[in-house]
């Protein structure tokens, strides 16, 4: 069975949204969920990519089932986090959705789950630098793209320093 399925991009976007503090339809809007799925599916294969969301589902299910977010919370903490397998895919998968980097995974994936981790970091495609979440969690537009047009150098910032 393959996980390139509707089904598992709806977990994958569900936990990239918890875990990114973004909704569902902001890291659509970003237009790199399909290349950030096939990111990760590249870089750390269908053993431990499927492992990761059917825990996450796991929990997720559980919480709406009993209308308790704090299972949810628990659960991506102790499960998934602090996982010594889950938890560098995990925060990779944040990293990448925020700085629209993948970084190299601990060696010891390596000999668990048989990944080459030979690449160095690296950036999926030119239009994710601009796409990052970090760009809009601080409110500015990323350096170098998406500038905010001619003349908006005259008018204050809008972000604020206090």
């Amino acid at each position: 069975m393959s996980i390139k399925t509707p089904e598992f991009m709806g977990y994958f976007l569900d936990f990239s949204a918890e875990v990114t503090g973004f909704s569902r339809f902001d890291l659509e809007g970003t237009g790199q969920a399909d290349l950030y799925f096939d990111t990760v599916l590249n870089m750390i294969g269908e053993k431990i990519l499927t492992e990761l969301l059917e825990t996450f589902q796991k929990f997720d299910k559980s919480a709406k089932k009993k209308h308790n977010p704090t299972i949810l919370t628990e659960g991506l903490r102790s499960e998934i986090l602090t996982s010594a397998t889950l938890g560098p895919v995990a925060r990779n998968i944040i990293k990448l959705w925020y700085t629209a980097t993948w970084e190299k995974l601990p060696k010891s994936l390596e000999s668990w789950y048989g990944i080459d981790q030979t690449n160095s970091p690296f950036i999926p495609s030119p239009q994710s630098y601009p796409e990052g979440l970090v760009w809009k969690a601080i409110g500015v537009n990323p350096p170098g793209a998406k500038a905010p047009g001619y003349g908006t150098w005259s008018e204050p910032p809008s972000v604020s320093l206090s």
